[in-house]
């Protein structure tokens, strides 16, 4: 029997129509346009309105993927959604997102590794794809952090945005994802999470995201390197070898400084963080679909995934396009 192997062959985003400026958010809480921008690289963001949920953001992002990938919702083998933000506690925002593309029959489930939940979904899917058992899967980041924020935090509440991206994977029998690796720990729990949760009807504890900015920082730059390596190490390639980097778009300084340790200029790196802000588990897929759209990323492309989030989890794909 041959090698199975998963290939994107679609890709979609969805951003809400809304637009956040820094200058907004400057009439609100004690921040400035310079100041954000030179300690994150964010312009704008985007926010849901008031009638968008994440399954919502989902919906658009991945109609856009099976339509590049020419096929129809019911063709579908598996529906994976990471999300930190999702619809309702239950049922899964995977099995919301089915109904709403007017499908039924095969299994969805959500993942939740927050701002690493889409390369981990992406990791999941691929060894599910390798079963055998499946010929599409729609792999999906959405998030709508603007409902988990304190919008009187200039530390946290300037970070985020809302938004989807989306892939589909077809079964191959050449290479697409080449390695991934994932890492958690959860002794670093506390430096960012939402503590808060439902108790008999009433929310205890806090239920908006709460951050420690310099140990995030520190802790992200070293793990994103250490699992390249280790994913490129996987693969039998060098960092000489990846042509795109897509890394978890939270902070432009984290970007340069894991680029500038992979040896890699910023002209090989793509970044959307200045117009979208932190998408947390969206952030991959988003960038990963304007580069595909925009013509950056052709075929034969190495493309290295990365995402670092709450946990702490952490992890990366390498693809060949």
């Amino acid at each position: 029997m041959s090698a199975i192997y998963s290939r994107i062959i679609g890709t979609g985003s969805y951003l809400p129509a809304k637009v956040l400026t820094n200058a907004d958010l400057a009439g609100t809480v004690d921040t400035s346009d310079e100041w954000i921008q030179q300690r994150t690289g964010i312009r704008e963001r985007h926010i849901a309105a008031d009638n968008e949920k994440a399954s919502d953001l989902a919906l658009q992002a991945s109609r856009r993927a099976l339509e590049m990938a020419g096929i129809t919702a019911d063709q579908l083998s598996l529906i994976i959604v990471a999300t930190t933000t999702p619809d309702m506690v239950f049922p899964s925002t995977a099995c919301i997102l089915q109904s709403k593309l007017g499908v039924k029959n095969m299994p969805a489930f959500d993942v939740q590794a927050v701002c690493s939940g889409f390369v981990y979904a992406l990791n999941t899917a691929d060894l599910y794809m390798k079963s055998g058992q499946y010929e599409y899967i729609l792999v999906v980041g959405a998030e709508v952090y603007s409902r988990i924020l304190d919008w009187s935090d200039r530390g946290t509440c300037v970070l985020f945005g809302d938004g989807a991206g989306a892939v589909v994977l077809k079964r191959s029998s050449t290479p697409g994802i080449l390695a991934s690796r994932l890492h958690a720990d959860g002794s670093h729990a506390d430096i960012l999470s939402v503590p808060g949760q439902v108790c008999r009807g009433a929310v205890s504890g806090t239920p908006l995201l709460q951050m420690d900015g310099g140990a995030v920082f520190k802790f992200a730059v070293k793990v994103l390197e250490e699992v390249a390596l280790e994913t490129l190490e996987a693969a039998g390639l060098q960092k000489t070898d990846i042509d795109w980097l897509i890394p978890h778009q939270a902070n432009i300084r984290i970007i340069q400084a894991t680029a500038k340790k992979l040896g890699m200029t910023m002209e090989r790196v793509v970044t959307t963080v200045d117009r979208h802000a932190n998408t947390s588990a969206a952030s991959v897929p988003l960038a990963l679909d304007e580069a595909v759209r925009d013509g950056r990323i052709r075929k034969g492309h190495k493309v290295m995934l990365e995402g670092v989030g709450g946990g702490f989890t952490w992890g990366a794909v390498l693809l060949q396009w």
